[in-house]
């Protein structure tokens, strides 16, 4: 038997795609019906394995709480690539989609991305196309890649459920990505660039703050000068945190931002204690530091002036998304060929995004490539942030990521096996793990 060409696995894979577009596009939206933040993705993770499961996938579940993944193992021994996907949605209770009881939404489009993962599935488990992999596809579902409600998930920290704080950086620990060798995964936008795919540049690192202020409660019209307002001391720090933001450099990407979670518990009595939430990003974790140390002085600041005490909990936050040359060569390529020359704008990697991703974290370990399908309307996590186009947020992201997984592997796997010699990840996993548990600290500072 002649072994099937690249030009004929990839018609195929595109064939199956195009057979299979009304059920890939009508999961995505049924995963937009039930929105849940992450970590609790559980009726999500519940559907993502039957999908699975109906394709013939053993499934594994319940990794890093709703985590899952999947592998294809094709007819030859090679590298593995994996195919990823995020469940969760994050709390935008006035997006039209949004569950009236939590206000989870899908805001930043994930729910797409369980529809292109399940059409790349679909693809490359066609017995032609598994039969010309030399290596494995593993589809790994991920939980909790916004990083949000710190405070529910310090909870489950310390539980012992969960140690770090989101999907992809649990699922390092915990070894999923142990005999992963690459991996892929593309996102919805709402822009970036007038192309309908983007690829390239960078993300940003972050880092957050837990910062709790203990001032003294007391009767706020009777005894006010009897109490310590905890409120007054963030805020004063809120205010010092701004005073910092002229010192910020410009090509460091520098964003502070912050919000009280708690401001108190009655309008008649002092503050007592207030918690305000706060991240710091850039465009390197070595960049954070000496921000960090300045914002933490700031948090001091309010402390000392109002005589409170206050307590730091730093919390390990994500690296930058650096993508791999060769990968992302192998995508436009594809792209380029499968939708048209003006299919894909290629963004410099000099080009950093203002937001952050834990497939920087992934990225750290492995080579990565995070595409973007510009298929929104609106602004990412706003209340009008929709998927407009389910053709170029579901199937033309399936049809280029299979494509690409049937050039990695196909021909003895060839351009995979290139690839991984000439890579040189950061970190190991252990290396990585070891870094983010060092990046876990307390300190309380009375000025008393």
């Amino acid at each position: 038997m002649i072994p099937a060409t690249l030009t004929q696995t990839r018609a195929l894979a595109l064939r199956t795609i195009d057979g299979a577009t009304r059920d890939l596009i009508s999961a995505a939206k049924t995963v937009y019906r039930t929105p849940e933040t992450g970590f609790n993705e559980h009726r999500t993770a519940s559907f993502v394995r039957d999908q699975l499961q109906a394709l013939g996938f053993v499934v594994e579940t319940g990794i890093a709480r709703t985590g899952m993944k999947a592998t294809l193992r094709g007819a030859n021994h090679g590298p593995t690539v994996a195919v990823i996907a995020e469940l969760d949605a994050l709390r935008v209770p006035t997006h039209p989609g949004a569950n009236p009881d939590t206000g989870a939404a899908h805001a930043c489009g994930h729910h797409a991305q369980i529809g292109s993962m399940l059409g790349v599935a679909t693809a490359l488990s066609t017995p032609e196309l598994k039969n010309a992999l030399s290596g494995n596809v593993a589809f790994i579902i991920t939980p909790a890649e916004e990083f949000v409600e710190i405070r529910d998930r310090l909870v489950l920290r310390e539980a012992g459920d969960i140690e770090f704080l989101s999907g992809k950086q649990e699922m390092i620990r915990l070894g999923t990505f142990n005999d992963v060798d690459m991996a892929m995964m593309v996102h919805t936008s709402a822009g970036n660039g007038d192309a309908g795919l983007s690829i390239g540049g960078t993300s940003n690192a972050h880092v957050s703050h837990q910062v709790r202020y203990i001032g003294k409660s007391s009767h706020a019209g009777g005894a006010p000068d009897q109490g310590v307002n905890a409120l007054q001391a963030a805020m004063l720090a809120n205010s010092a945190i701004n005073a910092q933001r002229e010192t910020f450099r410009e090509s460091d990407v520098v964003r502070v931002h912050g919000i009280i979670s708690n401001g108190g518990s009655s309008v008649n009595a002092v503050p007592g204690e207030v918690l305000y939430e706060g991240r710091i990003r850039a465009r390197s974790v070595e960049a954070i530091e000496p921000i960090a140390d300045r914002i933490t002085r700031c948090y001091r600041a309010g402390a000392l002036a109002l005589g409170a005490s206050v307590e730091v909990q730093t919390v390990a936050g994500y690296h930058p998304l650096h993508q791999n040359a060769s990968m992302q060569r192998s995508f436009v390529s594809n792209a380029e060929l499968i939708l048209g020359r003006n299919s894909i704008h290629v963004v410099p990697d000099t080009q950093t995004h203002g937001g952050s991703t834990d497939m920087g974290d992934l990225g750290t370990i492995m080579p990565v490539i995070h595409p973007y399908a510009n298929s929104a309307s609106g602004v990412g996590h706003g209340h009008d942030y929709l998927i407009e186009d389910y053709d170029r947020a579901v199937v033309a992201p399936a049809k280029v990521m299979a494509a690409t997984v049937l050039e990695l592997l196909g021909n003895d796997a060839q351009l995979a096996r290139e690839m991984l010699d000439k890579s040189k990840p950061p970190m190991t996993a252990e290396q990585y793990v070891a870094f983010q548990r060092s990046r876990f600290t307390t300190e309380i500072y009375d000025p008393s």
